[in-house]
């Protein structure tokens, strides 16, 4: 995977929209749905990317998978950084990023859930 097609792949999901929002961190591109973040990397180097996981499975992914990382600067029982290393296929990198952004989009309001369903 590169980073045209994290990108490409991350906005091909309803109701996504990208920025580049922490002052401090320049380099972040974030995708949200909603408004909500599901998943961020850094720009210039694209050597991984932080996603939402299951918390009731994120340490056994993080013992299967040594690419999946705790987080610098999210909640290490919701969030995994994932490393670019080649040892995990474009597939499953692939699903990652949609459990992601079902994660998030199954913790939005009613309101929100149906007006992205209807967008």
């Amino acid at each position: 995977m590169n980073i045209e097609n994290y990108r490409l792949y991350c906005l091909s999901k309803k109701g996504v929209t990208e920025s580049i929002p922490f002052p401090k961190l320049p380099d972040v591109l974030v995708f949200k749905v909603m408004g909500k973040m599901f998943t961020a990397t850094d720009i210039n180097t694209f050597s991984g990317f932080s996603i939402k996981c299951v918390p009731e499975t994120i340490e056994e992914l993080r013992a299967k998978y040594p690419a999946m990382q705790e987080p610098s600067y999210f909640s290490k029982k919701h969030w995994s950084n994932v490393i670019l290393d080649g040892s995990v296929s474009d597939e499953l990198l692939y699903k990652w990023l949609d459990i992601s952004y079902r994660l998030v989009v199954a913790k939005l309001t009613k309101k929100m859930q149906i007006e992205l369903n209807l967008g």
